[in-house]
């Protein structure tokens, strides 16, 4: 971490850059933390969104984790920091089992999924080659979203336990993600989502564990359905990400407000087109991502909404438009709002559709306080796999 020691404000940063909110940031993490102790039930954060040492203290339990991780870079990096309790949470392929095997050498309790009998087959042979029983939970399929073992496919489930078990690798568990519940349209909707997710995977852990296999582990989540979750029974751990940032997916779903998305882009105001009713400014889809993750919901906030350089939302003004390095501002349209007349070189921040895409844009996090022009930290963050 970079300490800010001359005196910065919002206004002498240069743009585009990522501004991110450690107020309303510990306030997310302080919400989710409750939600959980409540359950009775360890938090394992993903560490996906922010990939930031400093970020990753302030989720954590203790300095050595729980977290999960989406690419081993991500888990180098944490571990030379000094997490030693991870999850790549991402199926893993052969390939990169070697690096996989660095880690642990290293003293890392670093866990990988497979959801195939090849895939475990794969890492059993691995361990057993290097002497070391690999650990790995099994990904269950908890709603078509993406990958993992069919919960009624008990023979499959079965023959993949057995296969780490009993050649070589540690059978460590089970874990679901419901990635379906971005799509729900209602909080009681994702709730019952955390239920079936809830489900999928601790009768799944059931089947392993009546076979006479080891079953510990029954790790769970995404941001949605820990927040509404109404049972956590069986499951041992949940997983979330984007809640320590919030974006405006998850304020469309009802998952939180705009007033607690901690992660925005900072830009200026760089020339007028009033006879379009446009305004320039220096967010392209370079600064904020490609990503419309809103358009399919109730209200799209085409590629962002936008607010002044204090973070107060101008009501129906948004991001309309984005070229690599221009983002154009429009009023939305059959709103009735009106155009602000805002000069050039105004600063103004853009709350983004989903922070991972929109962090993953830039190098670095410069941290303020809400009600504060203060820079009070330069944050580094890391990229790539």
């Amino acid at each position: 971490m970079t300490e800010i020691t001359a005196p910065s404000t919002v206004d002498t940063l240069d743009t585009p850059c990522l501004l991110l909110d450690e107020s309303r940031m510990t306030r997310n993490i302080e919400r989710l933390n409750a939600l959980m102790a409540g359950h009775g039930v360890q938090l394992r954060p993903h560490l996906k969104t922010p990939k930031s040492i400093e970020v990753a203290r302030r989720l954590m339990s203790t300095p050595r984790g729980p977290a999960a991780v989406s690419t081993l870079q991500e888990a180098e990096q944490f571990a030379a920091a000094g997490v030693t309790d991870l999850l790549y949470a991402v199926g893993v392929s052969p390939a990169k089992l070697d690096r996989v095997l660095a880690l642990r050498r290293q003293g890392v309790d670093l866990t990988v999924v497979v959801d195939s009998l090849e895939a475990a087959r794969a890492v059993a042979r691995r361990a057993r080659e290097a002497g070391d029983a690999i650990p790995a939970l099994i990904e269950i399929d908890c709603d078509g979203h993406r990958a993992g073992v069919q919960p009624g496919n008990t023979e499959q489930l079965l023959a993949i336990a057995r296969a780490l078990h009993e050649e070589g690798a540690c059978l460590r568990g089970v874990m679901t993600h419901a990635g379906e519940s971005y799509g729900c349209d209602s909080v009681e909707a994702i709730a019952d989502m955390a239920e079936q997710e809830r489900q999928a995977a601790v009768v799944c852990a059931q089947a392993i564990r009546e076979a006479g296999l080891p079953c510990p582990v029954v790790s769970v989540g995404s941001t949605p359905t820990a927040h509404f979750a109404r049972n956590l029974e069986g499951v041992t751990e949940v997983r979330a990400g984007v809640y320590v940032f919030f974006d405006l997916v998850m304020a469309g779903l009802g998952v939180c407000e705009v007033d607690d998305i901690a992660a925005t882009v900072l830009t200026t105001v760089i020339g007028h087109q009033p006879e379009k009713g446009w305004i320039l400014v220096d967010a392209g889809w370079m600064a904020m991502s490609r990503d419309r993750g809103t358009a399919r919901q109730r209200v799209d906030q085409l590629y962002g909404l936008v607010c002044d350089a204090q973070g107060k939302v101008y009501p129906d003004l948004l991001l309309a438009e984005t070229n690599q390095e221009q983002g154009i501002i429009k009023v939305r349209p059959g709103s009735g709002a009106v155009l602000p007349d805002l000069p050039l070189g105004a600063k103004l921040r853009i709350v983004p559709n989903h922070a991972c895409a929109t962090c993953a844009q830039h190098e670095a996090y410069e941290v303020v306080r809400s009600g504060s022009p203060e820079v009070v930290a330069h944050w580094e963050r890391f990229r790539g796999w």
